[in-house]
């Protein structure tokens, strides 16, 4: 089986491929199959699955440390990183995007918590500089609005592929990594930060993690999803998963359902009929949260025998 770039992609493709394979004799549509049996739309299959993943059980740790527009800002740095990385005729501009992202995301850190700006003034104030640095040099050096650009804009998931691939699946293992085992920490400082600093706990050292794993995942979903969509699967699915949620525990596990469901649904939905997969994974994620939010404060109230719960 040919496998694109040997590395830790690679292993991962040579492990999950087999599986894939023997599903997508059971996959509806005439070419969303073809993401089960082609190498190279295996690959952007499952890397979307992978950034998803993490992105869901991110934006949950956002929405409780009020940074959901975090997400979004450090999108628009991320397209200013791409953008200058095509300027310079980078083979994988995602380099670019992550070398800005992961400075303005700790400089935007660092200005809140030394309480010199806002967290959304800092936010707007990088998103927009940078984005409009990359801007800049694509009218001035690199020929405009092409569609290479278009699909960093939008998200396009065949844009997904060799050394691209390898980077997104170690961004994904690194930042889930980082997530999973400092899960009750982040959940800590996000409550009583500082209970949890007198106990010995680097608080300012996770939170600079936190804001580097932050533009880590940012930047990973801009392929698929686009710069202008990012918080389509960062921020919804976790905002969506709070609604049925009792506990932070089931909010985690509720977010990657909805998040899932979001990229497979709009995978599916824009390979059958040739949309752009970044809008139909946001409009899919939409949708579920409008139904979802539907029932629980709609619908289910009208089935409740106690009055004062209506």
């Amino acid at each position: 089986m040919w496998i694109i770039n040997m590395g830790v992609g690679a292993e991962l493709m040579s492990l999950i491929s087999p599986i894939l394979e023997r599903i997508a004799p059971h996959v509806p549509g005439e070419i969303f199959p073809s993401f089960f049996t082609v190498p190279l739309f295996q690959n952007a299959f499952v890397a979307a699955l992978l950034v998803t993943m993490v992105a869901a059980y991110l934006g949950s740790f956002l929405l409780i440390r009020n940074l959901a527009l975090m997400g979004d800002g450090l999108a628009h740095v991320t397209f200013g990183g791409v953008a200058v990385g095509l300027v310079l005729g980078a083979a994988s501009p995602l380099w670019y995007a992550l070398f800005f992202s992961v400075i303005s995301s700790l400089l935007i850190h660092e200005l809140q918590s030394r309480g010199i700006l806002t967290g959304d003034a800092a936010i707007a104030i990088f998103s927009t500089g940078v984005l409009a640095l990359g801007l800049f040099g694509l009218s001035y050096w690199g020929g405009g609005i092409t569609h290479t650009v278009e699909g960093y804009l939008f998200g396009n998931i065949l844009l997904i592929y060799d050394e691209s691939f390898e980077i997104i699946v170690l961004m994904s293992i690194f930042s889930m990594g980082f997530l999973g085992t400092f899960r009750h920490v982040l959940l800590a400082t996000a409550i009583d930060p500082i209970s949890v600093q007198i106990q010995g706990i680097p608080v300012r050292r996770i939170g600079r993690t936190f804001s580097v794993v932050t533009a880590i995942v940012v930047v990973s979903m801009v392929q698929f999803v686009g710069a202008l969509l990012v918080t389509a699967l960062l921020v919804t699915p976790a905002a969506t998963s709070q609604i049925v949620s009792r506990s932070f525990r089931s909010c985690l596990i509720w977010a990657q359902v909805f998040g899932l469901s979001s990229t497979i649904i709009g995978i599916y939905v824009s390979a059958e009929l040739r949309t752009g997969t970044g809008s139909t994974i946001a409009l899919t994620s939409a949708s579920i949260f409008l139904v979802v939010a539907l029932i629980q404060l709609v619908i289910l109230p009208l089935f409740r025998t106690d009055p004062l719960a209506r």
